[in-house]
């Protein structure tokens, strides 16, 4: 399954990506949601976990 983790904080998308890569899941990280758009429009993703409160856009508006 592939997700797209959009978080800000660069720590917690590290150790989210981790936990979330050892359960077999492939891992795209973005740090704002402007980006986190962009990535959505140019591949294909299962899932999406957002931030809510994100620098540029916020993760309402990505959803």
């Amino acid at each position: 399954m592939r997700l797209l983790l959009a978080e800000d904080e660069q720590a917690l998308s590290k150790a989210l990506k981790a936990i979330l890569e050892r359960n077999h899941y492939s891992v795209d990280v973005v740090y704002d949601g402007q980006t986190a758009l962009e990535y959505l429009e140019a591949d294909n993703y299962d899932g999406m976990i957002l931030d809510i409160m994100m620098p540029k856009v916020d993760g309402i508006t990505v959803l």
